[in-house]
């Protein structure tokens, strides 16, 4: 892709998704996140009416008597993008693919942070990290975001969604909101999940294509594993074949889902031709 079709593509996701975030998104993302953050900023004495839960109990022990912590709203936040760019996200069997609506749907969101004046970070993933591009603030720094998803050719093919957690928990020391974006089309990342959601306010996005929820009876067809490059013939006219389909992507679903609720976190679902706006909007009501 050569510079002025890459700058046309930008200035074109640019303007919808900022179009979004300013007239959609960003009284929401405010109502949703803004004051999550809390830092602590003295120890006073107890006051009749303060919350028990906030006595520190070793200035309590040394004075003896009560203390509590007081804590402060904080007015910066990080946001964190984790995004994966493995070879399953560039499949897509109607108008689109499931990597242009996570592109879309990255955009919002930093359009969003930076209208809050939040710094924005991003992480591209396979089963190894492909790139970091640590938290700042502004338009033009969103713009390179943007850049690096459209353009970015990853090196690696498959997933290790665990891999990506355990690298935001080790560069981002600082509480953030994460979003972490993907098809879920892995497994064993609920332990990492979990310590990651203790410190970090954590939302998993899933995108998912039609065509993946079932298989159509058209006979005997010839599949590959976009991961792993392995082709396989499937008789889709058995209705065995079709219920084992159906089955795998239920059950990964049901992971997804399970682990994230089990570990406190967000979770979103939208296929690629459905309103991820609407999805989102209501994820952030809920809030």
């Amino acid at each position: 892709m050569d510079t002025k079709e890459l700058l046309k593509k930008v200035r074109k996701i640019e303007i919808k998704t900022r179009r979004l975030s300013d007239h959609v998104f960003g009284g929401e993302y405010h109502s949703a996140f803004k004051g999550r953050g809390m830092t602590f900023s003295e120890v006073r004495g107890y006051q009749f009416g303060d919350d028990v839960r906030a006595i520190d109990w070793n200035v309590t022990a040394r004075y003896n008597e009560p203390f509590v912590k007081v804590f402060e709203e904080e007015r910066e936040l990080t946001m964190m993008l984790l995004i994966d760019v493995s070879a399953s996200e560039t499949f897509g069997s109607q108008t689109t693919y499931k990597r242009n609506i996570l592109v879309e749907i990255a955009a919002t969101l930093a359009f969003s942070a930076i209208q809050n004046n939040d710094k924005v970070g991003l992480m591209l993933f396979t089963d190894q990290i492909e790139l970091y591009i640590p938290p700042q603030k502004g338009r033009m720094h969103v713009l390179r975001i943007i850049r690096e998803l459209i353009e970015f050719k990853p090196q690696n093919k498959k997933t290790n969604i665990s891999l990506a957690l355990k690298s935001l928990s080790n560069m981002i020391k600082k509480r953030a909101i994460a979003f972490v974006m993907s098809d879920f089309i892995d497994d064993d990342y609920e332990r990492s999940l979990k310590i990651v959601a203790q410190r970090h306010d954590v939302t998993g996005i899933r995108i998912y294509d039609k065509r993946e929820t079932e298989l159509p009876n058209v006979g005997l067809i010839q599949a590959q594993d976009a991961e792993s490059g392995k082709l396989v013939w499937l008789n889709s006219a058995l209705k065995s074949t079709r219920q084992a389909y159906r089955k795998q992507y239920l059950d990964r679903v049901e992971y997804f889902d399970k682990t994230f609720k089990l570990s406190g976190a967000g979770r979103i679902s939208t296929q690629v031709e459905e309103s991820y706006v609407k999805k989102l909007l209501s994820y952030f009501k809920a809030r």
